[in-house]
């Protein structure tokens, strides 16, 4: 029995010492060659990206890739030299608007059978101040004029668009005369209703 014991042991130190065969592992990646990777997927995404950029641009029209060839440089710059420098031109400026409001007007209108009232607030757009200044010292006479014509309109034709403008130029026509004793014309644009009612 002492035997079987000496084997079993010897047979155990023999098992111990022999090296077990493990599976052999990857070699680890370096650091240097993960970024080399990451670095060229960056640069390759930043090229797609400018060059779709570029060709967009450019079936836009926003980008010429050949310029045109230009004369000689040094005839060119003698050429600018002579001329003057051109100031570039200023933007032009629309004059602002000149309203010249009346006081309201109430008139008795009639179609032959029965009186209608018309109410209306007139406002002027003049094209100068002193178109301007003339209505105002002329103030009894425009309202006159306006009065007159108004209290001429027929009350279901003047409800129409097409009596509304009819309306429009008669007053425009009257108020452009002259007033007397100046001889200067005033210069009006449009007559503007800012309120018109019929009753």
């Amino acid at each position: 029995m002492a035997t079987s014991t000496t084997v079993r042991s010897k047979n155990a130190s023999s098992s111990a010492t022999t090296p077990v065969e493990r599976p052999r592992r990857r070699p680890a990646r370096s650091g240097f060659s993960r970024f080399l990777k990451n670095l060229l997927i960056v640069v390759l995404i930043i090229a797609a990206s400018v060059g779709a950029t570029l060709y967009y641009s450019w079936q836009q029209g926003g980008i010429t890739f050949f310029a045109a060839p230009q004369a000689n440089a040094t005839e060119q710059t003698a050429e600018d030299e002579e001329k003057p420098a051109s100031k570039p031109a200023a933007p032009a400026v629309a004059p602002k608007p000149i309203f010249t409001s009346l006081e309201p007007f109430t008139v008795t209108l009639n179609d032959g059978q029965r009186s209608r009232i018309l109410y209306t607030a007139l406002t002027l757009r003049v094209e100068d101040d002193e178109t301007r200044l003339l209505l105002g010292e002329f103030m009894p006479v425009v309202r006159d004029r306006v009065l007159k014509t108004l209290s001429a309109q027929n009350p279901f034709h003047v409800q129409t668009p097409q009596g509304r403008e009819e309306l429009v130029n008669a007053l425009t026509m009257v108020l452009n005369a002259p007033y007397e004793p100046s001889s200067v014309k005033p210069r009006i644009a449009n007559v503007l209703f800012t309120a018109f009612v019929v009753q």
